[in-house]
């Protein structure tokens, strides 16, 4: 947007009546930018309304102080918490203002030599194999609640339940099972209602982004006063809940002209990208980074930002900042990576180190310029070319081909390999083509085009782009489509993994085909479109963009839809429960056909609260194991007896060396399974392993399971009971000293219910087996006595012994707290019945968070049950979710459970108490995390119960 559009300003105040009125009533209470740099950035009462009119008399100078090595550090000179849900607000009313178009988006001036683009350009429309959408419904219509004005700037992001879509100047909630409203559409001020300054009255440029870290939302617009946009408004939402309440925060960047703010997620900051102009919006000065402090931001806190102290140059092309997808972390302390459009014939690769701590560490550096193929800029000397359906060229559409279009979709994958994939606009053919480029490796390098294509098979005319990339590795790219013979249309194309290179060898589909053309408005179409991917399943695209019904001026309508390409290896969207096939296997153990026991956790895992199991076991005679790591490259010496699908061996993932054994698969429908006779020797010892798991389910219905059996197959023990999505590698080690002298089988099992697009499977690696040599078993190590064979399904009354299971008091009473790193503690935001669970651990934890209750077990056969809804980023080598049996002086008699899940739903839990009948014993649930940032391990804990049989 441009000075033009904020010369409006004036009339958009008196428009929205009270809004105005009480900006302009703060004017008197003005405080010296000095005072809240004092203050932490935090203004106390009504004077955070600051510089209402007096704004232009500050600089940047006053909200920030050098943080030398050529940065900056910024802080918020207003920050709060709504203290009522955003769905209580009251809510502004839907504006008819008088229609106005923003003024075009200024161009940088950068010159660019145009070249032909045939080796990169994919000359043919591939078979029409795209899926089609799932969900397909209208998002918010003109005139945006109260802006009136063209373009709607249309972006959305998809969270845990809940689409939220954004335009200038609305934003919408929708439930993303069925895409009903859940709220609004509302004007995005009211976000910022009672919030004071500008922010209250918001100029636009809307960004709304996903927290997949955090499962938090994102949203911000620009504001400013008196001609120039000045100021980011930034909201941090409080829960994964779009419409409870949020962290309100206003940061002034500084005097110039802050254009074009397009944001990115990463586990230390969230990153920002301006194209800052002087004040008149005359003069391109170069783009600018900025870095939020996100920990403080999750938290409600005082925050800073850091950026280099001024604009990177006037000969600098815009740049695009990564934002995060998927579960699998950048490497630790991975800077973030800035894209710059390829204007000089470069992908330049920026990183951005922060430190908020020692802000003078922060840099921010040239990575990599790997070549772009050469292009033609589209609409160079006419900035509005794209024809419509029964126009003139007087209302040809914007095209913006001299910048990166959003957003710069970055995932690492679990083999360590990293993938960008973003877009740009070009000519191509005499026509606009998407340019989209996958780029590898952009933190760790070195960085690769690993593809890049202009994807324009036709004489139709597709710009305004957005490309993002699934957990499969597939990419999808959303565009609009226009000719002189059709209306504006919503589209996207894509490819498979497995395509051949440089190709959308998927072809297209049409999400939505307008029915009329813009005519007026400016000639301005949308300045950006959003391509996300849902984080429950890591495969499902959902895409917004904005068309016409009926040919008119400043009457445009959005679209939203999602889809997904079959193959991908995720489930049905979280919300649609998949309903068991009737041979759901029952909770009765049964003897040579080696059904798991299902209602026993793993109980032998020998980790305690604060010690992590050594990985490397010592050993005296060697291996027991025979091929214990496949390198065989075969199954010999290991008996398959889970044949719904073989296991195989695999080079897809390995611990060590080229090859692992993969039990289960892709397209799994039943049990998957092998194992190895071995003769535990006199002095016991230390079984070891390995896995890798891959799951979309719950325990419910797929498990990953590792069992001591004897040679009939009889289960001994349970090693290992989990249903872990962790896409890494984890070691087991388990005491095999009562089974000493023995011959025993042990068992790897995949168990898959055979419900379409949800495997379970996992990879195993490295098995062995070392004598103890007479070393003492460690003091909280389980010991291993075999699980009595597992009640039936149907309890009896004894009388719950529990008191406050549920946590429907309201607060933990009745339960001891003893982890106290954070202190667990009641919560509303999950639940599995009733209004309240416990939360052990937190977004910021640091150490141990744990609870117990002590209880008397029941004479005879009984049956511990629980629920718990785990999250987490990190592998079980550091942090891990557990529940135990203690003794009454804390010695652990039994691992209940001891995983590291990042399911985000609830799981049901049951174990069998027979062996401590009569026992006054703790049932103790604890997270353990390991204090590094960005990865936080938690889970709640609801309806704890004890049933007899």
């Amino acid at each position: 947007m441009t000075p033009t559009w904020r010369r409006n300003v004036a009339l958009f105040l008196v428009l929205v009546g009270g809004l105005a009125i009480a900006t302009v009533s703060f004017i008197s209470s003005v405080v010296q930018p000095s005072a809240i740099l004092a203050n932490g950035g935090n203004l106390a009462g009504n004077s955070h309304a600051l510089y209402a009119s007096a704004y232009g008399a500050y600089s940047l100078a006053d909200f920030t102080s050098p943080a030398g090595n050529g940065m900056v550090v910024g802080h918020d000179y207003y920050h709060d918490t709504t203290t009522i849900p955003l769905r209580d607000m009251p809510q502004l009313p839907i504006q008819s203002p008088a229609e106005h178009e923003t003024s075009p988006n200024p161009g940088t001036g950068i010159a660019h030599r145009n070249v032909p683009d045939a080796s990169a350009r994919q000359h043919n429309l591939s078979p029409l194999a795209m899926p089609s959408a799932s969900l397909n419904f209208d998002g918010i219509p003109f005139p945006g609640v109260s802006c009136s004005c063209a373009p709607p700037d249309t972006d959305g992001a998809v969270g845990a339940t809940q689409y939220l879509q954004m335009v200038n100047e609305g934003y919408q909630v929708f439930n993303k099972t069925n895409g009903a409203s859940v709220l609004g559409p509302a004007s995005i001020n009211s976000v910022w209602s009672g919030f004071g300054g500008v922010c209250t009255a918001g100029s636009g440029d809307p960004i709304v982004l996903y927290d997949k870290l955090a499962g938090r939302w994102l949203i911000s617009q620009f504001a400013g006063s008196g001609g120039a946009i000045t100021d980011q408004c930034i909201a941090i939402s409080v829960t994964s809940d779009a419409t409870g309440t949020w962290h309100r925060y206003g940061f002034h960047l500084g005097s110039n002209f802050f254009d074009y703010p397009h944001m990115g997620t990463w586990p230390d900051a969230y990153y920002m990208n301006d194209n800052v102009f002087n004040a008149a919006g005359t003069q391109f000065l170069g783009p600018q980074p900025f870095a939020f402090d996100r920990t403080s931001m999750l938290s409600g806190a005082a925050a800073t930002f850091i950026a280099p102290v001024s604009p990177l140059g006037s000969t600098i092309d815009p740049l695009m900042p990564a934002d995060l997808d998927g579960s699998n972390l950048p490497t630790a302390g991975a800077p973030e990576s800035f894209v710059r459009f390829p204007g000089s014939g470069t992908y330049d690769i920026y990183h951005f180190h922060v430190d908020f701590a020692t802000p003078s560490n922060s840099t921010w550096t040239t990575f990599a310029t790997p070549a772009a193929a050469g292009f033609s800029q589209l609409c160079s000397n006419n900035r509005a070319c794209v024809p419509e359906s029964g126009v003139t060229s007087a209302d040809y559409l914007d095209a913006l081909g001299d910048r990166m279009m959003f957003r710069a979709a970055y995932r690492r994958f679990a083999d360590g390999h990293e993938a960008l994939v973003t877009n740009y606009t070009v000519s191509s053919g005499g026509v606009a083509g998407v340019r989209w480029i996958e780029l590898d490796n952009v933190t760790a390098g070195p960085v690769t085009v690993a593809q890049e294509s202009t994807y324009q098979p036709d004489s139709t005319w597709r710009w305004l782009g957005s490309a993002a990339m699934d957990g499969n590795g597939d990419i999808a790219v959303g565009f609009s489509a226009s000719s002189a013979s059709i209306f504006p249309q919503l589209r996207y194309a894509g490819r498979l993994v497995t395509d051949p290179a440089n190709t959308l060898a998927q072809g297209e589909t049409t999400l939505f085909a307008g029915t009329g053309a813009q005519t007026g408005s400016g000639n301005r179409w949308g300045d950006y479109s959003d391509m996300t991917v849902d984080p429950t399943d890591d495969c499902t695209f959902w895409y917004t963009n904005e068309y016409y019904g009926s040919t008119s001026a400043y009457n445009w309508r959005t679209r939203i839809g999602s889809f997904k390409f079959p193959s991908c290896g995720s489930g049905p969207t979280p919300t649609n429960t998949p309903v068991p096939p009737t041979n759901t296997p029952t909770n009765t153990p049964v003897g040579p056909t080696n059904t798991p026991t299902r209602t026993n956790t793993p109980t032998n895992t020998p980790v305690g609260p604060t010690n992590t199991p050594t990985n490397t076991p010592t050993g005296c005679g060697g291996n027991l194991f025979q091929n214990p790591g496949f390198e065989t490259g075969s199954l010999s010496s290991w008996t398959i007896d889970g044949t719904n699908p073989s296991p195989t061996a695999s080079t897809t993932q390995h611990h060590s060396g080229s090859f692992s054994a993969l039990v289960g698969s892709l397209n799994p429908a039943g049990d998957s399974a092998l194992y190895q006779t071995i003769t535990v020797p006199a002095g016991g010892g230390t079984l070891s392993y390995w896995y890798w798991p891959s799951t979309l389910d719950t325990i419910t219905y797929d498990w990953q399971d590792a069992y001591v059996e004897n040679t009939s197959g009889t289960i001994l023990a349970t090693i290992m009971h989990v249903d872990s999505n962790a896409h890494a590698w984890t070691n087991v080690n388990f005491n095999m000293a009562p089974y000493a002298g023995q011959t025993v089988r042990i068992r790897f099992l995949a168990h898959d219910d055979g419900y379409a697009g949800d495997p379970t499977y996992m990879y195993v690696d490295d098995v062995s087996l070392a004598s103890s040599c007479g070393t003492p078993v460690p003091t909280n190590t389980p010991t291993n006595t075999p699980v009595p064979p597992t009640p039936t399904n149907t309890p009896t009354s004894c009388g719950n012994p529990f008191v406050n299971g549920g946590f429907e008091n309201g607060n933990l009473s009745s339960w001891t707290i003893d982890g106290t790193n954070p202190s667990p503690t009641v919560s509303t935001t999950q639940h599995h019945s009733g209004s309240y669970s416990a939360l052990v651990g937190s977004l910021n934890p640091a150490g141990d968070s744990a609870l117990y209750q002590t209880i008397t077990v029941p004479a005879g056969t009984s049956t511990l049950s629980y629920w718990y809804w785990p999250s987490t980023l990190d592998t079980i080598t550091y942090d891990w979710q557990d529940a135990y049996v203690e003794n009454t002086s804390g010695t652990i008699l039994a691992t209940i459970m001891h995983v590291d899940s990042n399911a985000r739903a609830w799981t049901n839990v049951n174990f069998s108490m027979s062996a401590y009948a009569g026992q006054t014993v703790r049932i103790r649930f604890l997270a353990h995390d390991d204090g590094y940032a960005g990865d936080p391990t938690y889970m709640y804990v609801d309806d704890v119960s004890l049933a007899c049989h």
